[in-house]
């Protein structure tokens, strides 16, 4: 048994390995630098920033991000209407913010980054907090088009969902000349 859970886990991290390599680049790039801003990896400003707009932008993101410990412990044990004021508002606005930054255009790669920063728990709160988020005014109504059609009904209408931890958790890999690496 212990070796079937070993295969099925590395299929799942495989799988999300996969997913990932499906985004674009600008959206692997922004999950990287919020994985490092939200779970306190390496130093996103210095690592992440190219010019003074997209340092502005990571300030405004780890201050956002210091309230994911209070999100995670304010997650309800069900889905019943007693934690959507606790939880919602505060998802939202993460949500909002890192919906209006442009990078993450599809639920999947919503998706693919709440989960990493907020843990399995999280599943069933994010089809309403991606939809509630792609719908607020001050993102283009081009992009509140895209990101509320990328939504599968499958994904809206859920029954239940995996409390299964993912397993890939993307980090930043430094270029290695081709030149330099043994063959």
């Amino acid at each position: 048994m212990g070796s079937r859970m070993k295969a099925a886990n590395g299929t799942m991290t495989l799988a999300e390995m996969k997913e990932f390599a499906g985004f674009p680049a600008s959206t692997q790039r922004y999950i990287r630098r919020a994985l490092d801003i939200g779970l306190d990896r390496q130093d996103a400003l210095a690592l992440w920033s190219r010019d003074v707009v997209e340092a502005a932008s990571i300030r405004a993101q780890a201050r956002l991000y210091d309230r994911l410990p209070n999100i995670r412990m304010m997650i309800p044990d069900d889905g019943g209407l007693e934690g959507v004021e606790t939880i919602m508002g505060p998802l939202l606005t993460l949500s909002a913010f890192d919906l209006g930054q442009g990078r993450l255009t599809t639920f999947a790669a919503y998706r693919f980054l709440y989960e990493r920063l907020i843990g399995a728990e999280i599943r069933p709160w994010l089809p309403a907090a991606f939809c509630a988020a792609a719908a607020l005014p001050h993102l283009h109504p081009e992009l509140r088009r895209k990101l509320l059609q990328s939504i599968s009904e499958a994904a809206a209408t859920a029954s239940g969902w995996s409390n299964r931890q993912p397993g890939f958790f993307p980090n930043w890999v430094e270029k290695v000349e081709a030149a330099a690496m043994p063959h």
